[in-house]
């Protein structure tokens, strides 16, 4: 009868923790500020819908579509409310998910937690959740500032931009940035010159991306898609003295503009660190294979001067982009990468790519020496677990980068890789370099 009893003891206490534990689980909702988690588009309209810090604003127009990403981590029911509020009139809302649709009629002047839908959600992965205005008797469909969701796909892993701490709805919507690292560690002599070259397939090209290819210790280069009509080669080097203001940095820290290439533009720039800058407006093609050359080399009184070239494809000659010399530094070429970032909030809803082949140092002696070997990283969007749509790795003999539009096979972050080792060295002519 004890036996008994402690048996239906233990089988009423484990039954009723899962039911509890998973009550508590379908109980969980999480609030997601559509200031860092959403985009509009407008195909047939210019019109004034943005997403704020506050979420959506200025919501007027029927073509507009409001589109909200989260990645879940489990099948099961998502429910779905939006925080809004309708300033004047009546508005009809149509929410969609995976093909299937809710239309909601609201009218509520305050803010108010409105049901939107609820769906049943097949596989872990991104949700893209869709809104349009179907009609509406004031200005504006709505203001809306948050979607909570809860249900049994809702756990503590559920993946959004949580909060603008640190201005995160900014870098949230622009993205991760990942990293390819080069291994160098083995080298016995300085590396002098690095050679680098970038494949994006076609469709990848998307505006905002900054590709960049020749990274080192102190700046980067690479190129740039700015505009549909405008592509630019950029080069950068950092000042010595820590700031993002560069009117700030004393003479003496400053990069100092040794020479630069035909309609190359220079100046400086801050925000990110600070320090002379050069680009060069061309519009290179996607397919294209992009070719990089980057000189540094210590010289007197603590310089370290560096050079950059662009292979100009149309000419088959290479393009000084620019000389800088840097004070308070001697040193060869140290610390080299490439990494792939999105600069225009506004496309971190779309996916770019690009291979990274055939790179190559060139040591102080003249020694060419390839690059076989990268540990992958991202930036604090990435390790934060904030956006997991990012990627990079080896493929088909070269290494590639991958990030933005919420696709689903992201790769862990510090994870090594290799590829064969190239072996034909760069032909180049150092006579011929301006």
């Amino acid at each position: 009868m004890n036996l008994r009893w402690l048996l239906f003891s233990a089988t009423f206490f484990v039954s009723t923790f899962f039911a509890s534990a998973q009550s508590q689980t379908e109980s969980i909702m999480r609030a997601i500020p559509l200031g860092g988690n959403s985009w509009v588009s407008l195909p047939a309209v210019n019109g004034f819908e943005t997403v704020s810090e506050k979420g959506w604003t200025n919501w007027k127009h029927k073509e507009a579509v409001w589109t909200t990403w989260l990645k879940v981590n489990k099948p099961g029911k998502l429910h779905v409310s939006a925080r809004l509020k309708v300033p004047s009139g009546q508005s009809s809302i149509q929410w969609t998910l995976n093909g299937s649709s809710f239309t909601r009629s609201v009218g509520n002047a305050g803010w108010k937690d409105v049901p939107a839908g609820s769906w049943d959600i097949q596989q872990p992965g991104y949700v893209k959740i869709e809104a349009r205005g179907l009609k509406r008797s004031g200005p504006v469909f709505a203001e809306v500032s948050d979607l909570l969701v809860s249900g049994s796909a809702v756990d503590s892993s559920t993946a959004y931009v949580p909060n603008n701490e640190g201005n995160f709805f900014y870098w949230g919507r622009r993205g991760p940035s990942v990293h390819i690292n080069y291994g160098m560690t083995s080298l016995k002599e300085e590396a002098e010159w690095f050679y680098n070259e970038i494949i994006v397939p076609k469709g990848n090209d998307v505006i905002g991306s900054y590709f960049m290819a020749n990274g080192f210790a102190e700046g980067y280069f690479g190129m740039q898609v700015n505009s549909a009509t405008e592509r630019r080669i950029l080069f950068s080097v950092w000042s010595p003295f820590n700031t993002d203001d560069p009117k700030s940095i004393p003479d003496d820290k400053k990069i100092l503009l040794l020479k630069k290439g035909e309609n190359v533009h220079t100046g400086e720039f801050g925000n990110e660190g600070s320090g002379g800058q050069s680009y060069l407006k061309y519009f290179w093609h996607a397919g294209d294979t992009c070719r990089f050359l980057l000189h540094g080399v210590p010289v007197a009184n603590n310089y370290t001067q560096y050079t950059a070239y662009f292979f100009d494809i149309q000419s088959r000659k290479w393009l000084l982009i620019a000389g800088f010399s840097r004070p308070a530094t001697h040193t060869y070429l140290k610390h080299l990468h490439s990494f792939l970032e999105n600069f225009e909030p506004e496309t971190g809803n779309i996916t770019r790519k690009a291979y990274y082949r055939n790179q190559w140092i060139r040591t102080k002696s003249g020694e060419w020496l390839p690059l076989d070997g990268m540990l992958f990283s991202g930036d604090a969007t990435a390790k934060k677990g904030y956006r997991m749509d990012y990627a990079g790795g080896a493929e088909n003999g070269n290494f590639f980068l991958q990030n933005c539009g919420f696709f689903n096979v992201p790769v862990k972050l510090s994870t090594l890789f290799t590829v064969p080792k190239p072996l034909q060295a760069p032909v180049i002519d150092f006579n011929t370099l301006q």
